[in-house]
């Protein structure tokens, strides 16, 4: 995927999005309502993906859009696990799932150069086991997420154009 413009850019691309019904929204709008659809409601037929600069759609149809994420933000989407999980680099909102669905997490961010807490809070894991988290570009960051009595950390980064955004290695012990 390229840095190309936010907005669909040919009537193909206008077309795909107003199919799915999401014409006129942005990439940040999608990735937050595909995330919070329950897997059996995902559109049958699309693939979803977020790198870390642009949001890919492509239906079955060979119909393709790109749209490009804020310029200040970067969308990491975490799986915690307990026993079970998959590689994965880049998220997939439509096929990627993890292990603990509709699960409470307590989630720490804390910015490694300033100490400054990014994220600190209970989220539930959606229907496909994964939280988004928009976190600012350019940092790097320690990640804690912690379920009953179990914890997890990681090291995280959203400054280069191939920092993972999605985590999936996360075990918590």
């Amino acid at each position: 995927m390229t840095n190309g413009s936010s907005r669909a850019r040919s009537s193909g691309d206008q077309e795909l999005l107003r199919d799915l019904g999401y014409e006129g929204a942005d990439a940040q709008e999608i990735i937050d309502q595909l995330e919070a659809l329950p897997v059996a409601e995902r559109p049958r037929g699309l693939m979803a993906s977020v790198v870390a600069t642009a949001l890919g759609l492509s239906d079955a149809a060979g119909r393709e859009v790109e749209l490009s994420l804020p310029q200040n933000k970067f969308y990491l989407s975490v799986a915690p696990f307990r026993d079970s999980t998959h590689e994965c680099a880049y998220h997939s909102l439509t096929t990627c799932l993890g292990e603990l669905r509709r699960q409470d997490v307590t989630v720490s961010v804390v910015d490694d150069s300033s100490g400054d807490p990014l994220e600190d809070g209970t989220r539930t894991t959606g229907d496909n086991g994964f939280l988004g988290i928009w976190l600012p570009r350019g940092i790097t960051a320690e990640l804690t997420c912690t379920v009953e009595d179990l914890s997890g950390t990681a090291s995280i980064s959203t400054q280069e154009e191939d920092d993972l955004t999605c985590l999936t290695s996360l075990q918590l012990r």
